[in-house]
């Protein structure tokens, strides 16, 4: 009994947080289309309610938005609006600081979390998994005279939170896994190990040494 309990557990949880996800994000996205005039509201065209208008809408604004600030006309307004923004105290930090980490953390170039690493925190002998954010802290680059790189380390299970660490770039060891398996690993508290390609590694050290 309990093992067919088990296995009918792990059929239904997943489907089911899956599906409660989903539907929170849906149902968030729909009030979107408060913005919309009353009268062209699909629930007032069609007279009851499909979930999923609002995601469309959301997509439809987000690239028409894209379009528009990708030419220069759009470029201006967007830097009299930053412009505008910037004269606000409190208001001009926090949407500096919030664009500058989405411009390193989405740009296509960028190598904020690009590699996930390993390190030995908190302290020797016990290793933590972490994700490069940058390779060029300037400051503290000069001042620590070294070849220094900035990890963030995620909690587990919730990886929004953490420690950020400068440490020297000899002191980490670069992993084949990806950033999504990482993160599985971390959420799943260890307990989803992503698959490892022994003879890769063997053949990688067999290139170095030749």
């Amino acid at each position: 009994m309990r093992k067919y309990l088990i296995a009918g557990l792990l059929v239904w949880m997943p489907l089911g947080i899956t599906f409660l996800v989903v539907r929170a994000i849906v149902d968030f996205l729909d009030r979107s289309l408060l913005l919309l005039p009353q009268a062209y509201q699909p629930d007032n065209l069609i007279g009851f309610h499909i979930p999923g208008f609002g995601v469309v809408l959301a997509v439809v604004m987000v690239l028409t938005t894209g379009m528009i600030v990708a030419n220069l006309l759009g470029r201006r307004i967007v830097a009299a609006w930053e412009s505008l923004l910037a004269r606000i105290p409190v208001v001009r930090n926090l949407y500096a600081g919030i664009k500058q980490v989405l411009e390193a953390v989405l740009a296509a170039d960028g190598k904020s979390f690009r590699k996930v690493l390993l390190i030995e925190y908190p302290r020797k002998g016990v290793w933590s998994l972490a994700f490069m954010t940058s390779d060029d802290l300037g400051e503290v680059q000069e001042k620590t005279a070294g070849d220094v790189v900035s990890v963030f380390i995620p909690t587990t299970p919730n990886p929004t939170s953490g420690f950020v660490l400068m440490v020297q770039r000899a002191e980490v060891i670069e992993m084949d896994m990806t950033v999504e398996e990482g993160l599985k690993m971390i959420i799943s508290m260890g307990v989803v190990v992503p698959k490892f390609n022994k003879d890769k590694l063997i053949n990688s050290v067999k290139v170095d040494k030749s």
